[in-house]
């Protein structure tokens, strides 16, 4: 700090100048020279020395920060006085935070309220539709292949063990060839090595699509069951699904709807081919989804739920007995027949009683049927629908409904249907995914009409082959293949089999014209009804000149009848005895 030198007057008239004067003029002085910083205010002598002073608003120029000053010296000076405002603010400014209190706790993490994403199961998006109008010859076709294969004797199996990659080499591979070649997934001109290569895995791919297994090229297990069952069994269930397409009478259009139950998948089949192949929950074992062949007529936004009387007896009744409250948890309304609400403490839950009135659930979220359902009116009472249980779509397996089809992606399906049918603006508007979600955002109940209804049909085909002649299987998870085979085996196998049981076996006629003659007089025995076998009498053996050569064919011809006839009885009992 300079200091200017001051000139007073001196002199015996110069005025005597107090010392707080003095002091005065050199402060006055000192601030010429430093006017960028104000000085230090100076307390009063009534003021306690560590009450700070207020500071009066900085002006403009105050506020400026010397570019010289360290920002350290800012930082030690405010803890050195934490009692005192800092420099250039307010004296409203709050005072720092004192390290005693505790910190401001961070702001919460935002949690998406979006549904995670549905997890599904891997199928094939061939555009090749499981069923179309020539299904049935096609697949009759592929049962004689087949029974070919069988006659050369069939294909070997492969260690059960067995696990192979790309690139690796086994023994066992040569058998595996042998085994493609066979089904044409594999050329028969493919050079033979024990080397899983590019082209055996292209083809091993390409069974694993017709077996509706996940197409990655690996050998694992559930690939190695398929390739050791026997070429036998292959025939027998492309025979039986044959079998129970015969009679159909199903309404093929330019646009059809087919869910294949062991297959648990469904296709929205356009001009011949598939626009979109779904993953489907079916039927379990004990509650199948049955055969059908109708047409959907109506979709549902926020449906309501009747619960059927089989499921009041399997599901509900059992459920109450054990928890009191389960109808309230499952927003279930219980109705008399006038419509009227019944409380569910009135009824007496230890009988089955409660089939007597309709058991109604709400529309939301945990609803049955999900948002969506899709009406085809039918005789067994199912239809294809939404689900709250969402994970089953990832399982390979997928038996887990009580007969109704679930559809994964079912609005996607619903928008497929609704194609053509005015949206909900009417005429000129459609059904799009938006128009889709806000009709279902209402939360209130909404049948839409499709103009034109469009055919669809439950099929069980275990086997089956497709128009570009190749032959798909699936597993008989309803052990009803024997029964098909049962039902199509001809007439004497058939009764030979049931024969026996019988007490007392009556006559039928045999399929050769002059068989009925010589039944009576067969070394089998002779018949119940004598009476009708002594109205033909013996034929005489001398007098007929050709005896020699027309009795021959004929006896021979009724003990391999009856030969065979324990054959098919062996053969069929074991496979029956699976779905027992």
């Amino acid at each position: 700090m300079v200091l200017r030198q001051v000139a007073f007057p001196s002199g015996p008239r110069a005025p005597a100048l107090s010392a707080a004067v003095a002091l005065w003029l050199l402060a006055a002085a000192a601030s010429a020279e430093t006017a960028p910083v104000p000085p230090a205010p100076v307390p009063s002598a009534a003021a306690p020395a560590d009450a700070p002073r207020p500071i009066e608003p900085a002006k403009p120029e105050q506020t400026k920060t010397e570019p010289t000053q360290p920002e350290s010296t800012k930082t030690e000076s405010v803890k050195a006085e934490p009692g005192r405002p800092e420099p250039g603010k307010p004296a409203s400014a709050p005072p720092a935070q004192s390290a005693a209190e505790p910190a401001e706790p961070p702001a919460a993490k935002r949690v998406s309220r979006e549904l995670p994403p549905v997890v599904l199961a891997r199928i094939s998006q061939d555009p090749t539709p499981t069923l179309a109008p020539s299904t049935f010859l096609d697949t009759l076709r592929m049962a004689d292949r087949y029974q070919a294969i069988v006659q050369a004797g069939g294909w070997p199996g492969v260690p059960a063990t067995l696990s192979l990659k790309p690139g690796e080499r086994h023994p066992a591979v040569p058998v595996l060839r042998r085994h493609l070649t066979l089904t044409e997934d594999l050329g028969p001109d493919t050079p033979a090595s024990d080397q899983m290569d590019e082209g055996l895995v292209a083809a091993l791919k390409r069974y694993q699509v017709r077996h509706g297994l996940p197409d990655t090229g690996l050998l694992g297990p559930m690939t190695v069951k398929a390739l050791n069952v026997p070429a036998a069994t292959r025939q027998r269930q492309l025979a039986a699904s044959a079998a129970r397409l015969m009679g159909s009478r199903f309404a093929f259009g330019e646009r059809y709807v087919v869910a294949n139950i062991p297959s648990a998948t469904v296709e929205a089949v356009e001009r011949g081919a598939v626009a979109r192949r779904y993953v489907a929950v079916v039927g379990k074992p004990d509650r199948a989804s049955p055969a059908v062949e109708t047409r959907i007529t109506n979709v549902n936004f926020n449906p309501t739920w009747t619960v059927p009387v089989s499921l009041i007896k399997k599901d509900i009744i059992p459920h109450m007995r054990k928890d009191p409250g389960y109808l309230a948890k499952m927003h279930i309304r219980m109705l008399d027949g006038q419509g009227n609400e019944v409380q569910p403490t009135a009824i007496d839950w230890s009988t089955e009683k409660a089939v007597n009135y309709t058991l109604r659930q709400d529309p939301g979220f945990d609803n049955s049927l999900g948002q969506v359902r899709i009406d085809m009116p039918n005789r067994h009472a199912v239809y294809m629908h939404d689900t709250p249980s969402k994970g089953l779509f990832a399982r390979t397996a997928r038996f887990h409904s009580s007969g109704c089809v679930r559809v994964a992606e079912v609005k996607e399906l619903v928008a497929w249907l609704l194609e053509g049918t005015p949206g909900p603006g009417g005429p000129g508007t459609v059904w799009g995914p938006i128009e889709i979600e806000t009709g279902i955002a209402t939360g209130e109940r909404r049948d839409i009409k499709l103009v034109k209804p469009v055919p669809v049909a439950f099929v069980y085909l275990t086997g089956y082959a497709t128009t570009d002649g190749r032959a798909h299987f699936r597993d008989d998870v309803y052990g009803l293949d024997a029964e098909a085979l049962a039902k199509s085996v001809s007439d004497v196998p058939t009764t030979a089999s049931i024969g026996p049981r019988a007490p007392a076996p009556a006559v039928k006629p045999a399929p050769a014209g002059g068989a009925p003659a010589l039944s009576g007089t067969a070394k089998d025995g002779r018949p119940a009804d004598a009476k009708a076998a002594d109205t033909k009498p013996p034929m005489p053996k001398p007098p007929m000149p050709k005896p020699p050569i027309a009795k021959p064919p004929v006896a021979e011809a009724k003990p391999a009848a009856a030969a065979s006839a324990p054959k098919p009885d062996r053969t069929l009992r074991p496979e029956a005895s699976p779905r027992t």
